[in-house]
């Protein structure tokens, strides 16, 4: 049985953050919302996270704790921490003054296994409106900063421990530090959760669930269905059937490219080019989630028409991951709206089939290391993430075949660029977007009136936040003069300067 850590979650923006802090370790983990989970044998440990709500509040998150406090070893974090001193007889309060960003410790004790290691002074990270005013009696400080007294607690008789900060944030410096004495130190965990393990410990179970039962997988040509894939054909061989639809949405000659790629890595795959099907329902169609609709629609239809050509097909695959998995099973049951590119829904009721998703277990940075244990291409793995719905969803406005041809040409001198520039591989994803607004331009002696297209780079991790990467202005001059020169149609680039959150990745 994989041993693991549970990480309850209270709804923090942080949570996935100390899942991922947990596996930098090689120590396995899975995130449970703090009101539905179940404790047996392979837990190690539990990590309380922190929360948007207050222990205050009448609607306040109450765990039950009855199968874990005193009996496992617990980690407060923020909410975590005040939800443990609230409940178990201390104050919680409202804060002076709100306690946010960057704060140093003034007093740690060194002694305490939570903070061997930890230097004097040590920066950490706080977010929280509420403070711990005062703690039950058999509760003892063992951290403090300048202004939070109780910064850190543990409870005597017990491998109960808390934080008031955020040590998984990159803000709190020696965050992982702090975690890895929890995990590794007092709960005992081995740290050989590695992509090899993974590897293995997947393609006996696949082997096991699937017996000699045929499979069929929707590739995408992205990281995430290639490495799925792979791992399935390692189990089952030619059990396993892929199938590559071209929607027409695709970047300039990726649909040929891809394919020969596979062929190289010994999958069986059937490339499907449907891409005058979803060109005409996309026609006249304006509204980002009714192209998507379209899109998922007529992927169902082609998908399962070249299914079922395929004789006895038991299990449909999917290269899901574990961020959309968090994402359906939230605090507060599933996400009001998941992007229907996240998923092919439908599909699996249509076609009577069950479901295997070999990588529902993987962060994305954690799906690009298995790849590597696989043998698989750096430069497919390497491979910016791309949308389901492909260029529809950064073509504002109707969808013609075009207006795809004028993005697929802009796009690729960009990331032709980009790759050409060394850049490629420092930007998370990249890629161009077509708007619906025109501007006057002058070309020659003619006045223009044509298409403004904007370009987008981004750095982030897993793609739940992210920056707009500083591109060289020189890099950027010699992109837009070369867009603009080559690519009739455009006129004016300009370059997306807006964070996420606020604004997303993609523009629809």
């Amino acid at each position: 049985m994989q041993e693991k850590i549970l990480i309850l979650d209270f709804g923090s923006q942080y949570t996935q953050l100390i899942a991922r802090r947990v596996r930098e370790l090689n120590i396995y983990c899975e995130i449970h919302p703090y009101n539905h989970f179940t404790i047996d044998d392979s837990i190690k440990g539990v990590i309380l996270s922190g929360s948007p709500f207050s222990v205050r509040d009448e609607n306040a998150l109450i765990p039950d704790l009855s199968k874990i406090k005193g009996k496992l070893p617990l980690l407060g974090v923020c909410y975590g921490a005040q939800y443990l001193a609230h409940n178990y007889g201390g104050e919680v309060l409202p804060s002076n003054h709100r306690e946010y960003g960057r704060a140093n410790l003034a007093y740690v004790n060194k002694e305490h296994a939570l903070f061997k290691g930890v230097s004097d002074n040590s920066q950490v990270w706080m977010s929280h409106g509420d403070t711990i005013a005062k703690l039950p009696d058999n509760f003892n400080i063992i951290a403090s900063t300048a202004d939070v007294k109780v910064g850190a607690y543990e409870i005597e008789g017990e491998t109960t421990f808390a934080i008031q900060f955020h040590p998984e944030v990159y803000h709190s410096t020696e965050g992982l530090v702090i975690i890895k004495n929890f995990v590794v130190d007092v709960c005992g965990c081995q740290q050989n959760w590695t992509p090899d393990s993974f590897v293995d410990t997947t393609i006996k179970e696949l082997q096991n669930k699937l017996g000699n039962d045929k499979v069929v997988l929707g590739l995408s040509g992205g990281v995430d269905s290639t490495v799925a894939g792979i791992l399935l054909h390692k189990a089952i061989g030619e059990n396993l059937t892929c199938i590559f639809v071209d929607n027409g949405l695709l970047r300039k000659n990726e649909f040929e490219q891809v394919l020969d790629s596979y062929k190289h890595m010994g999958l069986n795959v059937i490339g499907v080019n449907a891409s005058d099907m979803f060109y005409k329902d996309l026609a006249g169609i304006s509204e980002p989630e009714a192209k998507r609709k379209s899109i998922g629609k007529n992927f169902i239809d082609v998908f399962d028409a070249e299914a079922k050509k395929i004789q006895n097909v038991k299990w449909l695959a999917q290269g899901t991951i574990y961020p959309d998995v968090i994402e359906s099973i939230s605090v507060n049951g599933p996400s009001a709206t998941i992007k229907s590119h996240h998923n092919v829904g439908g599909l699996p009721a249509k076609m009577k089939l069950k479901i295997v998703e070999p990588l529902n277990l993987l962060f994305k940075d954690e799906v690009r290391r298995v790849g590597k244990a696989l043998g698989i291409d750096p430069l497919l793995l390497g491979r910016h993430p791309f949308p389901g719905p492909g260029l529809a969803i950064r073509i504002l406005g109707e969808i013609t075949p075009e207006r795809v041809r004028v993005l697929q040409e802009a796009d690729n001198i960009f990331i032709s660029a980009l790759k050409e520039d060394g850049l490629y591989d420092q930007v998370w994803q990249a890629g161009a977007m077509l708007l619906n607004v025109n501007s006057v331009g002058v070309m020659g002696d003619e006045r223009t009136y044509e298409n403004v297209l904007a370009l987008r780079a981004v750095s982030s991790t897993d793609g739940m936040t992210a920056d707009w990467v500083h591109l060289p202005y020189e890099f950027l001059a010699k992109v837009s003069n070369k867009i603009i020169n080559q690519v009739k149609g455009i006129n004016r680039v300009v370059y997306d300067i807006s964070s996420k959150p606020p604004a997303t990745i993609e523009w629809e």
